[in-house]
């Protein structure tokens, strides 16, 4: 059957890479930007490193600031409402994924108002024009929301997480410097990196994975396993290689989907508020484990990846339980939490958990097809019950 790819128009890389800001700026002929941010960043000064550029050239920009961790619904609408009054012609989201994510929904919103309520762009929305033109600029190194045509909003009212799945959402450039992604605690660089690391090996098993996406994946992974411990201790070099992983996987698992963790990580975000990177760091190595049966030799190729030696004179048996040992192993070193438990996980919220993951359009693309009482099975054994 016929492949799609879809990526991004420009891209840049690398330590200085937000140099080119205002000449992508000038070249597209545009006036005024939102930037769209979170207040933290703006008073670290992280933004600041954006609109030094910004105000050289004397290109003006309004600033909303407003995004919060698992940005909502309501976000968006002040976002939007942010755009509508500021003049702005484009947007610049500087941020993780929540940042990214956001300025994706009011883009989208802005090009098509007849969406304006959020919440029926969730899954596949029939927009009929392109987003706002959007810059993005990420501050981690784990979502690659800026070369995705995904985004995932909280509807608080209903206690969920939605995803929203548009290729009109992807923004036309993105600038993937080391030096916006500098300021990362080391717990956020570890959640992120795990994050990056979910999206690679999810993107790999997936069941529209395809031989261009499996070599997005697999290098991303082998760079993530190379890399992440060095860049959670904050090893400048290992952060670069990080910032270029976590976009590889994205080239990937943007085009193929994704799988059962994030199905299940969503509704932890909308219970209990808990960052997307946790939640998926906690439970990859569990749905490994649930899928492994239904994934052929793929594990043999993640455990090689994951730098384990000897895999092919491994069994099937062997090389799966290496491919997730290797997983816990990396998960471990960078201190991420081995149960839900660890992470507040309540015992009787966990049948809605489960309900609210099977309907996650994510959950569709496990390579192991997965029913309500499954999803709880998982649930309860990362729970630790």
């Amino acid at each position: 059957m016929p492949q799609r790819m879809i990526l991004n128009e420009t891209s840049y890389f690398g330590q200085g890479a937000l140099l080119n800001l205002p000449e992508e700026v000038r070249r597209r002929g545009f006036r005024k930007a939102l930037i769209i941010t979170d207040a933290v960043l703006v008073e670290r000064g992280v933004v600041a490193k954006a609109t030094a550029f910004l105000d050289a050239n004397g290109m003006p920009y309004n600033i909303f600031s407003q995004v919060r961790a698992n940005p909502t619904v309501d976000v968006v609408k002040k976002g939007l409402n942010a755009f509508r009054v500021s003049g702005a012609d484009y947007l610049i989201a500087i941020g993780g994924g929540s940042s990214i994510d956001t300025a994706k929904a009011v883009g989208i919103i802005a090009a098509n108002p007849e969406f304006s309520d959020v919440v029926s762009l969730e899954g596949t929305a029939n927009t009929a024009r392109p987003a706002v033109p959007i810059i993005a600029v990420p501050t981690t190194a784990g979502t690659a929301a800026e070369v995705t045509i995904n985004y995932v909003i909280t509807d608080e009212e209903r206690k969920r997480k939605f995803v929203c799945v548009d290729a009109h959402d992807i923004p036309q450039v993105a600038i993937v410097d080391p030096d916006m992604m500098a300021s990362m605690p080391r717990g956020l660089a570890a959640a992120t990196g795990m994050d990056a690391l979910t999206h690679a090996i999810e993107g790999y098993v997936t069941k529209g994975a395809w031989e261009m996406t499996d070599m997005f994946h697999l290098q991303a992974i082998k760079m993530i396993a190379e890399n992440l411990r060095a860049a959670v201790d904050g090893n400048a070099a290992a952060r670069e290689k990080m910032a270029a992983a976590q976009y590889i996987a994205g080239m990937g698992f943007s085009n193929v989907g994704l799988g059962a963790v994030h199905g299940m990580a969503h509704p932890l975000g909308a219970f209990y508020d808990t960052p997307h990177g946790v939640a998926n760091a906690v439970l990859l190595p569990y749905v490994m484990e649930h899928n492994q049966d239904e994934t052929g030799e793929k594990y043999r190729e993640i455990a090689r990846a994951m730098g384990v030696s000897g895999v092919d004179g491994m069994s099937p048996e062997e090389y799966r339980r290496a491919a997730v040992e290797a997983v816990r192993e990396l998960s471990r070193a960078v201190g991420i939490p081995q149960t839900l438990a660890e992470i507040g996980v309540r015992t009787e919220d966990l049948e809605d958990l489960a309900k609210a993951a099977l309907r996650d359009v994510c959950t569709g693309g496990n390579p192991k097809e997965m029913t309500e009482e499954s999803i709880l099975g998982v649930y309860r054994w990362a729970l630790g019950i």
